[in-house]
């Protein structure tokens, strides 16, 4: 092989037994046996078992940030509702692996892997705003965003841990969440509420966001009746 063909399938053999495994528990003399090469040809290409996972996680990076693309067409539910479906591929094939990529592995604390992290978040969060198509976000769209990022990605986390919830109900679960975040925003900001408007507008009464509603309303019977008062506003 090649030196970049070679460098591709270590990373390659590498990003699949980070899959399967925590990185801490991968030894180089398995990523080279997998490979079919010697140890000390490993070393040749890349430094030491860090360097290595740094590559891989890269390549992992881009593989999940590609998740959130998306066409921009047909209503945001089902947009969004497309993209937790290829993320949770994505955790559903890199299970241990994106565990140790979320809460720390051999690189953990070093500014490369943190960098790559950020940088998928960062991406994430401006695909789903290109979305919402604001070209110039306020503070609260943007704090809604990075939220349900966060909440996507704690969500997966604890999904890994024993599966207990069907996986099909936590990608819904998501969309309706991000719902639910820029519903409780347009409570408190005008904006935001015509943002919030904007998209339900244009939503078919049997997607995501339709779905949410109906469930909420055959709830509302069993509310107890709040005495109606005039709620103070925030900031508009």
């Amino acid at each position: 092989m090649g030196v970049e063909e070679r460098r591709q399938q270590l990373i390659g053999v590498a990003l699949e037994l980070f899959s399967r495994r925590a990185p801490d528990e991968v030894s180089i003399d398995e990523i080279a046996a997998a490979a079919g090469i010697s140890r000390p040809l490993v070393y040749h290409y890349f430094p030491g078992k860090q360097s290595l996972y740094e590559a891989a996680l890269r390549r992992a990076a881009d593989e999940l940030a590609a998740r959130f693309l998306e066409p921009h067409e047909g209503p945001l539910g089902a947009r969004l509702l497309r993209v937790m479906g290829r993320f949770f591929d994505f955790v559903d094939e890199h299970g241990p692996g994106f565990a140790a990529l979320m809460r720390g592995g051999p690189a953990a604390g070093s500014s490369t892997a943190n960098a790559m992290i950020d940088g998928v978040r960062r991406a994430a969060c401006e695909q789903i705003l290109a979305h919402l198509g604001v070209e110039d976000p306020p503070a609260r769209l943007e704090l809604v965003v990075r939220s349900w990022v966060s909440l996507a990605e704690s969500t997966a986390l604890i999904w890994l841990d024993g599966r207990r919830v069907p996986r099909a109900e936590l990608e819904t679960q998501l969309v309706h969440d991000f719902a639910a975040l820029a519903a409780v925003s347009a409570a408190y900001n005008e904006e935001m509420a015509g943002i919030v408007l904007r998209v339900l507008s244009q939503e078919p009464p049997d997607g995501p966001f339709g779905d949410l509603l109906t469930r909420l309303s055959a709830l509302a019977p069993a509310v107890p009746a709040v005495p109606a008062r005039r709620l103070p506003r925030g900031d508009s």
